[in-house]
């Protein structure tokens, strides 16, 4: 069994101040193949120490210095993006497929789009032509807690620590503690990158103890968070009493609009399989499929027939399957609401609670769809976090957007429509930060982020380097005229 109990602080991987053992679990096989420690406010006292030392060097750094460490970061990156795609798939239960070109290939497209992106920024500009003397003027934030969710492990450890490093801020990465092995080899990629001593450190352990330490630590000046909302509260009241700077990418239960002049097959099946992907473990999945009543019995057969075909199957091999939840609690969860959406009255149209068939161990979960689904279930309300699709009739377009914004997220939202001027106005109209209009793709460095209880900040390209940035305004008198 693999032992890796050590933190990385201060540009060396040293023991806990205390031991305290945790194990990292297979979901794929509920056994134990690695322990790691649990870290304490003693260990973050420790690296805070060590990142507040490095941050004047380290932010005074040329940031073509700064590029270039990045640059040999993601040459590492690369290189060892298959042993990334095992610790992943591993710790976390992605398909090995999945994992490889979507997992891990997400943090190589981040640090990409990172590394285009900073030249973007203005260091120094002038306020106005005519203020030529008043200067404003960009500088890194200080010390920075990351604390990243289990899920899409590299996508969110490269969303915070890329931008982090390139704009001279200095950081303590607390990873999730039920899938941390990638981020413990992200830390020797950083090492090898010649990251400096204390510009980069990592300690494990859980939210109450250590992601609570961190998050009110007084000389950590930013907490860049992750993960459920609830968690997401608490980081803030934590880091309250400091005032520091609290950046947010919390829940969704992101509507999927099809209107009955879209091509319905592709958009329902397309909705479905995203949905169902990654187990149905993203914060963006378009949970919530709203369909115009004229078209919703032939959305509900398209659909059956659609999540009957996801297959479900051992994570370590190749394939176009779904693998388990994570843990033994996020299984009990998903079942947990399962069994409320059909005691709340809710039509199964396939799956159901329980395993797959096939399956007596391992926290795999059936693909399941539900119609007829009302504002008032929980499985229109709460956010499932497994491959569970709600299904509801809309009548026209003032309904479909009462009812995609009946939530109190709004990260994500989806709509389809051959109409272009519906589709502007219904994009327009959605309470949430990303809208995509007929399955369209964002482009490398899009802003990723939400409204209302799925956060603030936005995350990747230019808007996730200026979260890590502060505004400074200096007027020079006569100096500039």
């Amino acid at each position: 069994m693999l032992k890796k109990t050590d933190f990385y602080i201060n540009g060396s991987w040293v023991a806990p101040a205390e031991p305290n053992p945790f194990p990292v679990i297979d979901p794929a096989t509920e056994s134990e193949i690695a322990e790691i420690s649990l870290g304490s406010s003693a260990d973050i006292d420790k690296a805070v120490t060590a990142a507040r030392a490095a941050f004047p060097t380290w932010s005074a750094t040329d940031v073509t210095e700064r590029i270039a460490v990045i640059e040999r970061l993601l040459t590492i990156y690369r290189a060892g993006a298959e042993e990334m795609a095992k610790a992943i798939s591993t710790e976390m239960g992605a398909p090995m497929s999945f994992s490889r070109d979507e997992q891990v290939g997400a943090g190589d497209w981040h640090i990409e789009g990172f590394l285009k992106a900073i030249h973007e920024i203005e260091w120094e500009r002038p306020l106005r032509a005519d203020a030529p003397s008043e200067r404003i003027i960009k500088e890194p934030i200080g010390v920075c807690g990351l604390i990243t969710p289990w899920n899409w492990p590299m996508n969110q450890v490269t969303l915070k620590v890329v931008p982090a490093l390139l704009t001279g801020c200095t950081v303590v990465l607390k990873p999730s503690e039920i899938a941390p092995l990638s981020s413990l080899l992200f830390a020797e990629m950083i090492d090898a990158a010649g990251v400096p001593a204390g510009v980069f450190n990592l300690v494990n352990g859980d939210g109450p103890s250590v992601g609570a330490a961190l998050s009110a630590h007084p000389d950590v000046d930013m907490m860049s968070f992750t993960g459920s909302t609830r968690a997401g509260s608490a980081v803030t009241k934590a880091a309250a009493d400091t005032v520091k700077r609290v950046t947010l990418e919390l829940g969704g239960k992101s509507p999927n609009i099809l209107f009955a002049d879209c091509d319905l097959k592709k958009q329902v099946e397309g909705g479905v399989r995203f949905c169902m992907e990654n187990a149905g473990q993203s914060c963006n999945a378009p949970t919530r499929m709203l369909i115009e009543a004229s078209a919703y019995e032939d959305a509900i057969a398209i659909a059956k027939e659609t999540a009957e075909k996801v297959a479900v199957g051992d994570p370590h091999e190749e394939g176009d399957h779904i693998g388990p939840l994570v843990s033994q609690t996020q299984f009990d969860k998903v079942q947990d609401l399962i069994e409320a959406g059909i005691a709340e009255g809710a039509r199964l149209v396939t799956g159901g609670a329980g395993r797959p068939a096939g399956f007596n161990r391992g926290y795999y979960a059936r693909p399941t769809i539900f119609a007829n689904v009302i504002p008032e279930m929980r499985i229109w309300r709460e956010e499932i976090f497994g491959p569970v699709l709600a299904m509801t009739p809309f009548k026209d377009e003032a309904e479909a957007i009462r009812l995609a914004n009946d939530t109190p997220y709004g990260l994500a939202a989806y709509l389809s429509t051959q109409d272009p001027e519906r589709a502007r106005y219904v994009a327009l109209q959605l309470r949430a930060g990303m809208v995509r209009v007929n399955r369209a793709p964002f482009a490398q460095g899009s802003p990723f982020g939400g409204y209302k209880q799925s956060g603030n900040g936005r995350e990747g390209g230019i808007f996730g380097l200026d979260d890590f940035l502060e505004t400074k305004t200096v007027a020079f008198g006569d100096m500039f005229s």
